[in-house]
């Protein structure tokens, strides 16, 4: 990381583990060549007590914690869920047209263009150090309207099909998952449904957010 940092004064930073372990380490680390970082979260980080008991919330709120005692210069950008997880049902729907999987509240998905052009706007721009931003896009869709627009993108008809917490469980152990991941995956199936939607993305970047619909358009080729 050294090596890498060496002339570099600003950060953005995906933590792709599943605890803060070595965290402060790498904060350290960054810390003794850059001034600033950019952190990805999750908007399920809030006000309201229920972060609290999601493993991928909790690990984002104690993430946020150790930026902000780090001595950096810190942006936090809180993004809903990102569209391109979508990209994992690709094999299903080349299959048979069907999107297995457990139930989860809808949410204002929000296209990962769009996180990508707040986060490399923020580090150059005024007003954004020690600011939170909650990334959304411009709709709530659940699962199976996510499923229904890729549909009508690639021109075939497709449907969501919800299964039982436990039966999902067990297929994502046999397909070789690590246990934490799993119930941290399926940890999102209790989360209540989220109304909110931010114009955040229009405000830095100069225009609207992408709907789900022109996520699916853009990526029809991964699901033919």
């Amino acid at each position: 990381m050294e090596r890498a940092l060496s002339g570099i004064t600003t950060v953005f930073l995906v933590w792709p583990f599943l605890t803060s372990e070595g965290a402060q380490d790498v904060l350290a680390t960054i810390a003794g060549s850059a001034r600033r970082l950019v952190y990805l979260s999750s908007s399920g980080v809030n006000e309201d007590a229920g972060w609290r008991t999601d493993p991928i919330y909790r690990l984002h709120a104690e993430m946020e914690s150790l930026i902000k005692a780090s001595g950096l210069e810190w942006t936090i950008l809180r993004a809903d869920t990102i569209a391109s997880n979508a990209l994992g049902w690709a094999g299903q729907i080349r299959q048979d047209g069907v999107v297995r999987g457990p139930g989860i509240a809808p949410t204002a998905v929000v296209h990962q263009a769009d996180v990508a052009a707040v986060a490399a706007r923020v580090p150059t721009g005024d007003g954004h150090a020690g600011a939170t931003h909650v990334l959304t896009g411009p709709h709530v869709v659940s699962r199976a309207g996510q499923v229904r627009l890729i549909g009508e993108a690639i021109g075939r008809p497709l449907r969501f099909e919800e299964v039982p917490v436990e039966a999902a469980r067990e297929r994502m152990l046999a397909d070789g998952r690590p246990p934490a991941l799993v119930e941290a995956l399926l940890a999102s199936t209790r989360r209540p449904r989220s109304d909110l939607v931010t114009s955040t993305v229009e405000q830095i970047t100069g225009r609207p957010a992408r709907t789900f619909r022109q996520w699916a358009a853009d990526h029809a080729d991964a699901f033919r």
